[in-house]
């Protein structure tokens, strides 16, 4: 079930009545609604991988319930390591089988031995990468003695599946997300509006910035033979916002939707195209997955402490394992690599954490050498964002060819004009605009217009949540799924 269509807006107001109005005083029912709703709405894209899911739960409910009175440290291993191989194993199936079996038969191919193997027909079950995640998270913490196993089944499977976040984020812990189902919730006016507010935001960020981005970018993408150099930019700049767009748009109406029902997500985006270097970009992007490699992969191979070769390889295996987690496809694999290199420069001089606080903190405009930063580290980003977008490695390097050779021409400047004249491009250009605007007023905040007209007189305020409501519907079309349904 996708956020931005006619069935979630039945399903959404449906499950709230029902969790307020008919189990508010029963916290076991409102647990379970939410479980049954989960359910449903991962069902509704395809019921058979419900069971993946709910294998899943049960194997790390039990391993959690037997780490809880088991000493022995070789047993515990292996009921962590029976976890991890669950999890693990049905995400190497569905999402990498046929590329690690491509690229062994491509191997020996190369070495002049032919093999023959036939990939299968895999469809990849949506959000399997995110829920698979927040489970053996789980595992891992109740392995490390960093938090008590729950006994509560139902309480725990609402935590694996819950259905703001089950698809695509964010990747919760337990220590932030479980505990909150044990607790009695009570409706909460102000927190119920903030959600709607970020809900709405989320909206617009998707269906107004991220498809009208989307529609363009995939027009100079898959024409990159008939468009010079400078349309390719253009297109890599669209590229860069429809990502930012979708999936930070799906953070916040899933973090909306969670406050909708009492319950606080963690940020998952935090302004990164306002940062000042590639350090900062990565704890402003995907917060929670950058954080969950930290704490589970990072950390555990040594972290920042020991000799340089053990830093920049910890680094290097981070990001590259970070940039195959996105796809099965070598163009995610130097997209991760490209980024550790950005990242090497600040860390191997310890500048990495030299830019924690949010940028222009105390001042409404940067500095013009805070101004120059934040364009390189934009400029970065939409270099590697080439190879993210790109179907294969040789698409991504012949886009980089003709932005090198072929960018300004007359005839260049001709053709940028008449794809932004007949796609729209140059309305589009003042929803950025538009866009920029708002989110760089709401930098300081966890979403753009968290506090935009509160201190409005009332008839200002409708007026502008009215405007964004009309320029969603304006732009509402067909329905586009969200492109990290993909990853």
């Amino acid at each position: 079930m996708l956020f931005n269509s006619i069935d979630f807006a039945i399903f959404l107001p449906l499950v709230f009545f029902l969790y307020w109005f008919v189990f508010q005083k029963n916290l076991r029912w409102q647990n379970f609604l939410i479980v049954c709703a989960s359910y449903i709405f991962y069902g509704w894209w395809d019921w058979r991988f419900l069971s993946l899911i709910v294998f899943s739960t049960l194997v790390d409910f039990v391993v959690g319930l037997l780490l809880k009175n088991q000493n022995n440290n070789t047993k515990r291993k292996l009921l962590l390591l029976t976890s991890i191989c669950v999890n693990l194993g049905f995400l190497g199936f569905f999402k990498y089988y046929n590329f690690f079996l491509d690229n062994f038969v491509s191997a020996f191919s190369f070495l002049g031995v032919s093999i023959r193997a036939e990939g299968l027909k895999i469809i990849l079950p949506v959000g399997i990468s995110f829920y698979t995640f927040q489970t053996l998270s789980y595992s891992i913490d109740v392995y490390r003695r960093k938090f008590e196993p729950t006994n509560n089944f139902i309480s725990f499977t609402a935590f694996v599946s819950f259905f703001p976040q089950l698809v695509a984020g964010p990747i919760e812990r337990a220590t932030n997300l479980l505990p909150q189902f044990y607790t009695p919730r009570a409706f909460d006016y102000t927190k119920a509006v903030d959600g709607m507010r970020q809900i709405l935001w989320g909206l617009f960020k998707k269906i107004v910035i991220a498809d009208n981005c989307a529609r363009l970018a995939n027009i100079i993408f898959n024409n990159t033979d008939e468009y010079a150099g400078i349309v390719l930019i253009l297109g890599a700049v669209f590229f860069a916002f429809q990502i930012y767009g979708d999936f930070s748009g799906y953070s916040d109406i899933a973090i909306g939707t969670a406050r909708l029902f009492g319950f606080e997500l963690m940020q998952n985006f935090a302004f990164p195209y306002f940062s000042r270097d590639i350090a900062e970009f990565w704890r402003r992007w995907h917060i929670s997955l950058s954080t969950w490699f930290r704490d589970y992969v990072y950390i555990p191979l040594g972290g920042s402490k020991g000799n340089k070769f053990t830093i920049i390889r910890n680094t290097f295996v981070i990001f590259i394992v970070s940039g195959f987690w996105h796809g099965a496809n070598w163009t995610f694999v130097v997209w991760g690599f490209l980024n550790a290199l950005y990242f090497m420069p600040l860390l191997l001089t310890k500048r990495n954490r030299k830019y924690i606080e949010v940028v222009a903190c105390e001042s409404k405009l940067p500095t013009l050498c805070e101004f120059l930063n934040i364009l390189l580290t934009f400029a970065l980003t939409l270099f590697a964002w080439i190879f993210f977008r790109a179907e294969n490695l040789n698409h991504a390097f012949l886009y980089i060819e003709k932005i090198i050779f072929q960018s300004l021409s007359r005839e260049a400047l001709v053709d940028t004009y008449n794809l932004l004249y007949w796609e729209s491009g140059f309305a589009l250009i003042a929803l950025l605009l538009f866009f920029l605007f708002f989110e760089w007023n709401g930098r300081r905040n966890k979403f753009a217009i968290a506090i935009t007209g509160i201190k409005w007189k009332r008839f200002f305020r409708w007026a502008f949540y009215a405007t964004i409501i009309l320029i969603i519907f304006y732009y509402a079309g067909e329905q586009q799924e969200f492109i990290y349904f993909q990853f």
